[in-house]
């Protein structure tokens, strides 16, 4: 008779579960104590990980030289990004067999990844994003990713939508420990005064930053006012989107329309005009504990061949810089 494994004892067996003294261990931000020890994650977004045409996703973060990947999570909390296709799921039950995959890799998976439509669908978001945080708390994961971008509402009338959602979701989530990042994206939440009253509206140190280090870039802000607002939201950041541009010298210091020539002046991370030594430093000064997890929207401007190379490149640039 085959031996029937509780999920409990599955998931402590693998070192992956968070309960007992792990979850009271959680730090403001939802990393575990243990996790900060180690220092910082260096990894990727799963979408880029197919550029290294390696057999699934476990072996191509190896040939990258990545310890960890932010996970998209689908609406029925598929994987999608993960491969093979279609092996890997945040649903419960199911969740098993990543957990004992990311155990067997040695690799970790430092984000969820949502694109939520909180306009369209708040009660549908809420209970989407409970269920991926309870499978992140099983799963070791401390943060998800969010997207809070209006749809049609004029922006005071959306921040009022967003703050009572996410007020709901924060209490719907309060067992798990899990904090979600609100991504600095679009031409929304890249501006400081809607992140600032965002924050504090829902009152939460749960709620905070996935911090996208070009985004600010990209809306226009100047390039030494960039490092004023990663120290200024620098204890927010739970998540990041490392990622670089490179504009011409006698731009990067103009207030530049938003999204301004970004296709053109994109770049690997170790050839712009940001500093990550200097991003780092400061995350570190705050006591940011998770990853740094690029997302490179230059790759494909490069050849398929060349691109697996610039990945594990900048992968190794950052891992330097630590």
């Amino acid at each position: 008779m085959k031996k029937v494994i509780q999920r409990r004892t599955f998931l402590e067996s693998t070192g992956l579960a968070l309960t007992g003294a792990g979850a009271a261990a959680l730090l403001p931000r939802g990393v575990p104590a243990e996790e900060k020890a180690r220092g910082l994650v260096v990894g990727c977004r799963d979408e880029h990980l197919r550029v290294l045409g390696a057999k699934d996703c476990w072996a191509a973060l190896e040939a990258a030289g990545a310890e960890g990947v932010e996970a998209n999570i689908a609406d029925d909390l598929s994987l999608p990004g993960l491969f093979p296709k279609g092996t890997y799921t945040a649903a419960e039950p199911g969740w098993e067999k990543l957990a004992a995959d990311m155990k067997t890799a040695q690799r970790r998976i430092s984000a969820f990844c949502m694109a939520n439509r909180f306009e369209a669908r708040p009660d549908f978001e809420v209970d989407w994003a409970a269920k991926a945080a309870r499978a992140a708390k099983a799963l070791g994961i401390p943060a998800v990713r969010i997207d809070v971008v209006p749809q049609k509402l004029d922006r005071p009338a959306f921040l009022k939508l967003a703050t009572e959602t996410l007020k709901k979701l924060i209490s719907a989530t309060e067992d798990t420990g899990v904090c979600f990042g609100v991504e600095n994206h679009g031409n929304t939440t890249n501006d400081p005064e809607f992140l600032t009253a965002l924050f504090d509206g829902v009152g939460s140190k749960r709620l905070g930053l996935t911090l996208d280090t070009a985004n600010f870039y990209w809306f226009g802000h100047p390039l030494s006012k960039l490092y004023e607002l990663y120290e200024l939201f620098a204890t927010r950041v739970v998540h990041t989107h490392c990622k670089n541009i490179k504009y011409p010298e006698t731009e990067r210091e103009k207030k530049r329309p938003v999204g301004w020539e970004y296709g053109k002046y994109n770049c690997p991370l170790d050839e712009g005009d940001i500093d990550f030594r200097r991003v780092i430093k400061i995350l570190r000064a705050a006591g940011y504990a998770n990853d740094l997890c690029i997302e490179d929207e230059s790759l494909g401007k490069y050849p398929a061949g060349e691109q697996g190379a610039i990945l594990a490149r900048e992968i190794k640039h950052l891992q330097g810089l630590l």
